[in-house]
């Protein structure tokens, strides 16, 4: 009996227990794995910055939420603010230093203590539970900017969306010169300025859109189908 204790104590000091921290990561990958992943994502994403200058602008927040491609399934995800020193935050744009101001962000900027790795790492987290790498679309209204500061600022999660985007705008302007009557009915928007708010308005307006103009037609005036590159 004595060696046999003696050999479950030799056994538990070959074998460590494993941190309790290592265990909540391993059961959280596990959990993320079994998520069902979202048919056609479209990740919605907008960015509030210090300005539209890439070479000294930064971001200030960050929201996302993801939908599937019929935009009937909504997951809303974080909402982040980014912690930035007040030389930053002073050498805003002046649109900026008033929009910011009034809707409070510039300071709960100051107030915060997330780093950008911090809150890229939160988002990225939180797309990779519901969407394949390479799979999800990233949506939203002149969205081709807020990737560009995505590329420049948060590179791991730019590099997990697929390279094409959805932006609203240009379906706006479209509809703008093909349907007028259509667009003079849109939804107006709040313009809060805030990162949520604003994907929850851009993706109200994409539905708008979809049951003002895009219905498929059909019978002799459906439209034939043309042969278009990808």
């Amino acid at each position: 009996m004595l060696h046999n204790h003696f050999a479950l104590l030799e056994d538990a000091e070959e074998a460590p227990e494993e941190p309790n921290e290592m265990k909540q990561t391993s059961k959280r990958d596990k959990n993320d794995k079994k998520k069902k992943k979202i048919k056609s994502p479209l990740v919605w994403i907008d960015l509030e910055m210090t300005g539209l200058d890439l070479e000294k602008d930064v971001i200030l927040q960050i929201a996302v939420l993801i939908t599937d491609g019929d935009l009937e399934s909504v997951i809303e995800g974080p909402e982040l603010v980014i912690h930035q020193s007040e030389e930053v935050l002073q050498n805003m744009n002046d649109w900026c230093i008033e929009h910011h101001g009034k809707s409070g962000l510039t300071e709960a900027v100051r107030q915060s203590k997330l780093t950008m790795r911090d809150a890229e790492n939160q988002v990225l987290h939180f797309v990779q539970q519901h969407v394949k790498p390479k799979e999800g679309i990233v949506a939203g209204n002149s969205v081709h900017v807020d990737v560009s500061f995505l590329k420049k600022d948060m590179k791991e999660l730019c590099d997990y969306f697929h390279y094409r985007i959805l932006d609203v705008s240009t379906v706006k302007e479209l509809a703008k010169r093909w349907y007028p009557s259509s667009f003079s009915k849109a939804p107006k928007k709040m313009l809060a300025h805030t990162a949520m708010s604003d994907i929850r308005e851009s993706l109200a307006e994409l539905r708008y859109w979809r049951q003002a103009i895009f219905r498929e037609k059909s019978g002799p005036q459906a439209a034939k189908h043309l042969t278009v590159s990808s």
